[in-house]
């Protein structure tokens, strides 16, 4: 996909479409009235004839509007003026990108006004058109036998207007958001995959394929022998019903290549990577357990933010963990009361064998105090908790260190990947008393985001540890089943701003 901004002369702009906004008053924008004086006010007789609202989400197609060299214009819904904003910008262009896709258009120029520069200044405007470019034209790889429909033929995407001050910004947010939406397309992929394909070492064999990609990436996978050795008891713990064996993934981001020598402090990302999960012995209720499949998207996340950091060549040290394992009910598994020791050497009692994803964590922060890292970020499809508090609107963002859960919040809101900060205070981790070991895995209904958090702060002490529950927002069920890519955008903004890029 080719992507470059425009400055003027939208009428002459040889595009087989542009894309223009129109106001539900019937009002039309800067862009939108220059092209109607060009047409000789083609588009307000169609507007007054009533054939288009200008609702949000409502587009229409025109062949030969007079006055432009474009064969065509797409008129997109803005909603209300007086409501106008970043959301319903976005949700405007995600309409007409939508309708572009079904057609044979290859080449187009968007012209929807935007709002005021506080809201998406030149950069995120670049990088929000490049996302939902990407979003949009994205195809789940499903395993039909059926003929398959043609991906969309769109080649080009011209961005505007931009101001000359403007362009060096706008061309950054497009390198920037055509590297996100890969890196969130590569996360959907692997998510997509049903668990008899996407298992502990098929996802061990994407970090190497990506190491292999990437000249800045190097990787180490410990088989369960060497996790073994870690004594990675809890990891264990939870894949020892499985027979397919664990993995556990450290995949490194190094500024001068795989070979350069770098000891600064890194940023380490770790995401919980249960390739499926029946709940183990405390088995789940069967309707809605294929969604299961989608349990390691925290580690799909971090395969996919590790894949933006080098395509981006972002100059800081990263490092992503991913424990891999699979969640199974069998003769060996785990059972609920038994006590697995930790590679902190701190003991867990298991009361509940379907929160398990912290029992891989917590082996996987221990793992990363060996980098010495400057922060510790976790994500995690963690707990059903978190849906009930939060919805699937907002990721939960919890952690030790205020400066560092703020700073992924509003990377969140600049990427439009919104998550929310929940209190992680001492009173939580009582609940997690045990008669039998250090602490038991769950503390009960009450707050149980809030006491899986709790649980993972036992194993960060010295640590700048945040924690995001994306249980609510990394998939979505029904007829809309599939990954959603989240929460890699709000990665990615935090990963390049830290870069300083």
């Amino acid at each position: 996909m080719q992507f470059e901004v425009w400055a003027k002369g939208l009428a002459t702009l040889s595009v087989d479409c542009i894309v223009l906004g129109v106001f539900e008053e019937g009002e039309l924008p800067e862009e939108t009235h220059g092209i109607d004086s060009a047409s000789n006010g083609y588009l307000k007789k169609l507007l007054a004839r009533g054939d288009f609202s200008g609702r949000t989400g409502e587009t229409l197609l025109l062949a030969e509007v007079p006055g432009i060299e474009a064969s065509r214009a797409l008129l997109t819904g803005l909603g209300a003026k007086k409501s106008f904003g970043r959301k319903s910008w976005r949700r405007s262009l995600g309409a007409a990108m939508t309708a572009i896709s079904k057609t044979r258009i290859a080449s187009i120029a968007v012209a929807i006004d935007r709002p005021p520069p506080k809201d998406l200044d030149d950069y995120y405007f670049g990088r929000a058109i490049a996302e939902i470019v990407g979003s949009t034209l994205y195809r789940v790889n499903d395993l039909k036998t059926t003929k398959k429909p043609k991906a969309a033929p769109l080649q080009k995407v011209l961005a505007g207007p931009v101001r000359k001050a403007g362009v060096e910004a706008a061309e950054r947010g497009l390198e920037h958001g055509q590297a996100v939406s890969s890196a969130v397309s590569l996360q959907r992929d692997l998510a997509n995959l049903p668990a008899n394909v996407c298992t502990p070492i098929y996802l061990a064999d994407q970090a190497r394929a990506l190491a292999k990609q990437y000249t800045s990436l190097r990787v180490q996978v410990l088989d369960e022998a060497a996790i073994k050795k870690e004594k990675m008891g809890c990891l264990l713990a939870v894949s020892q019903g499985s027979a397919q064996p664990p993995r556990f993934i450290v995949l490194e981001h190094r500024v001068g290549g795989r070979g350069a020598k770098d000891d600064s402090p890194p940023v380490v990302l770790i995401g919980k990577g249960v390739t499926f999960d029946t709940g183990g012995i405390s088995l789940k209720d069967p309707p809605g357990m294929d969604e299961m499949k989608f349990d390691m998207s925290g580690a799909a996340a971090v395969l996919a933010s590790m894949s933006l950091v080098a395509k981006l060549r972002l100059p800081m040290r990263v490092i992503g963990l991913v424990g891999a394992v699979e969640n199974m009910p069998s003769s060996r598994a785990v059972k609920p009361g038994d006590i697995a020791t930790s590679a902190a050497g701190l003991t867990v009692e298991i009361l509940n064998t379907d929160a398990e994803g912290r029992l891989v964590l917590c082996d996987a922060l221990h793992y990363s105090r060996r980098f010495n890292p400057a922060i510790v970020v976790d994500i995690a499809t963690l707990t059903g908790a978190c849906v009930v508090a939060l919805g699937h609107h907002h990721s939960g963002a919890m952690g030790n260190d205020e400066d560092l859960v703020h700073e992924l919040v509003e990377a969140g809101m600049r990427a439009d990947d919104r998550a929310w900060q929940l209190p992680l205070t001492d009173e939580y981790a009582d609940q997690l008393k045990s008669n039998f070991a250090d602490f038991a895995n769950v503390g009960g209904r009450e707050g149980g985001a809030i006491t899986a958090a709790a649980f993972l702060s036992k194993f960060t002490k010295g640590l700048k540890w945040a924690h995001l529950d994306v249980a609510g927002t990394a998939y979505q069920g029904g007829a809309q089943k599939g990954s959603t890519g989240r929460p890699t955008p709000l990665l990615a903004d935090f990963l390049i701003r830290r870069a300083g890029l």
